[in-house]
């Protein structure tokens, strides 16, 4: 749970970086600063696969199911 908090902490600040990216005068550049764009993705997509083993190890589906191979004979 620690790491994907750890990855949402960054995708948000990568995202961040983005939005707020200057240029070398100082003002706001919207077409720059991609790669923490990329990034903040990357990390998002990570923390969500995460979240998706981490909620799967907690439900514990087919942990108490039993298969039960009977024969015609």
């Amino acid at each position: 749970m620690i790491a994907e908090l750890l990855f949402v902490g960054i995708a948000v600040w990568q995202f961040y970086l983005f939005v707020s990216f200057k240029d070398s005068t100082g003002v706001f550049d919207l077409q720059g600063g991609y790669g923490h764009l990329w990034i903040a993705v990357f990390v998002a997509l990570l923390a969500c696969v995460t979240g998706f083993f981490i909620f799967s190890v907690l439900l514990r589906r087919d942990r108490e199911d039993e298969l039960h191979i009977t024969s015609i004979r």
